[in-house]
């Protein structure tokens, strides 16, 4: 059984023209195509697509799916992979619409929070384990400490201010600028002293590896699809990376390792 270009465009959600763009790519080959000229696509091209949209889902461009899909040949054991972190974010997603949810019927109701219930599903300590394998257990205690201590209005603005800088990048990005430009360097120089004021990080601490772990994290805007979504996605994630770079080379100074 298959399906033709405009059912499966109609059943996925997406246009018969972007269907031929992957076709065109190399990303989705149809299963046939008609005399008529249409493409047709059965089981297994089904299942290469709903992969391509879990993929863009993370912010990854097409290259980098097309990568993906070229390094990871096992489709069950992937998708198995994509079907935890679903189940993750359907677990996180569902524990914070029952805290607005509740938030509402207190504020309607007798006006009496809970403040243990109000933030669950908002857990900011959920890359601790990568965090520590990253950077060491001192780098999350510290930065864990910190954020702890921060009041709510506190929090509010950091939390503010970086969403301000993503979307500063995003827009620098999206008008074409270049990542030596004045404009993509002074953000690039927003953006360290912001890392600088995050406790437990080389860029907080006296003699450390600035330019490295500036360099790195920018690397990792690019590499990790988590990252890039705050940038637009993997192309305005690149050019934070590159804009961060030429800034690193310029301004900041390698620490040698002994």
């Amino acid at each position: 059984m298959d399906w033709s270009i405009q059912e499966i465009a109609r059943i996925a959600g997406t246009t018969s023209r972007t269907l031929r763009h992957y076709d065109d790519i190399g990303l989705l080959t149809p299963s046939r195509t008609g005399h008529n000229g249409y493409r047709y696509y059965d089981g297994p091209a089904l299942v290469q697509l709903q992969r391509i949209l879990l993929l863009r889902e993370l912010g990854l461009g097409l290259p980098a799916i097309a990568e993906v899909l070229h390094r990871e040949t096992d489709t069950v054991k992937a998708l198995q992979g994509h079907l935890e972190w679903l189940a993750t974010e359907q677990d996180r997603l569902a524990r914070q619409i029952a805290s607005v949810r509740q938030t509402i019927d207190t504020m309607q109701g007798d006006g009496k929070y809970m403040a243990q219930d109000m933030f669950d599903g908002f857990d900011h300590t959920q890359y601790k384990d990568e965090v520590e394998e990253r950077w060491g257990k001192d780098a999350y205690a510290a930065g864990d400490s910190w954020w702890r201590g921060m009041s709510a209005e506190e929090k509010q603005q950091w939390k503010e201010r970086v969403q301000k800088l993503g979307a500063d990048w995003t827009a620098a990005a999206e008008s074409g600028a270049a990542p030596d430009s004045a404009e993509a360097q002074d953000l690039a120089k927003r953006h360290v002293e912001w890392l600088r004021g995050i406790p437990g990080t080389p860029t907080a601490a006296p003699g450390g590896d600035v330019k490295g772990y500036v360099t790195g994290l920018a690397d990792m805007y690019v590499a990790d699809p988590r990252f890039a979504a705050n940038y637009g996605g993997e192309s305005g994630a690149t050019f934070v990376r590159d804009a961060l770079r030429i800034y690193a080379e310029r301004n900041l100074q390698a620490v040698k390792m002994r």
